[in-house]
């Protein structure tokens, strides 16, 4: 299934239990708490981390997600309730409704082509206020991350909160033109075996730049790690703040 992960309720479990709050997650908070408290909107925001640690904070937040599962996860966390979760993509955001916008996860990635790409981040001009802040992260390919997905490097066994242990691993299938595709794989303790697919778009600082220029963004730093290094002194990361 593509993206099964965040779709099939087994696997967000998983997931969730892979992706605890980290540094990751500091950065966005740090970067969002640089203004006034004010609307913030996390796009892709899958089981709810960041949405809700944002909200513990103070802001107001509004979580987009397209899969139902992932949300129904983040619902049952406490402190849902601060946070208000919606079903859908960028093109149902409403106009010059948040002060700043995240993308967190690589969530930016998922947006293949170009064409997918620029309709985002001018869904997401639509939705921010004039001086409004977006703020997201996307792996630098000179970094060449995907080299690591491969069943050796990425095996790994995940417990989840009812104590079962799930081993999982990763394959690229193919690296075609910036686009990097791939299948994870887990097998359950009872021997059920799941897979999820997925196409990346790995864009260089140069490509995410123009994308945001002909968006109507204006970029005021890149970022090459969490620690805000300089691009290709970091983590392999381009971490992108611009406003519209």
């Amino acid at each position: 299934m593509l993206h099964a992960e965040f779709r099939d309720p087994l696997l967000v479990a998983v997931y969730d239990a892979e992706c605890p709050w980290t540094r990751e997650d500091d950065f966005f908070l740090g970067v969002v708490g640089e203004a006034p408290k004010g609307r913030v909107l996390d796009l892709g925001c899958g089981t709810g981390r960041l949405a809700l640690g944002l909200a513990a904070a103070g802001h107001v937040v509004t979580g987009v997600d397209p899969a139902g599962a992932s949300l129904q996860a983040a619902r049952a966390k406490p402190g849902s309730e601060r946070v208000t979760w919606v079903e859908g993509t960028s093109a149902d955001l409403p106009v010059a409704a948040f002060d700043i916008a995240v993308m967190t996860s690589h969530v930016a990635q998922f947006f293949v082509t170009d064409e997918e790409f620029g309709r985002v981040l001018a869904d997401l001009k639509r939705a921010l206020v004039p001086g409004g802040r977006l703020v997201f992260d996307t792996r630098d390919p000179a970094a060449r991350r995907w080299e690591a997905w491969n069943p050796v490097d990425s095996h790994r066994q995940v417990e989840l909160a009812d104590g079962t242990v799930v081993t999982a691993w990763t394959e690229v299938t193919a690296v075609i033109d910036g686009a990097v595709s791939f299948t994870h794989h887990y097998t359950f303790s009872d021997h059920q075996q799941l897979q999820s697919t997925a196409t990346l778009r790995f864009r260089t600082e140069r490509e995410v730049r123009a994308a945001l220029h002909t968006a109507g963004f204006q970029v005021g730093h890149v970022y090459g790690g969490w620690n805000r290094e300089p691009v290709g002194d970091g983590d392999g990361e381009l971490l992108v703040i611009a406003h519209r």
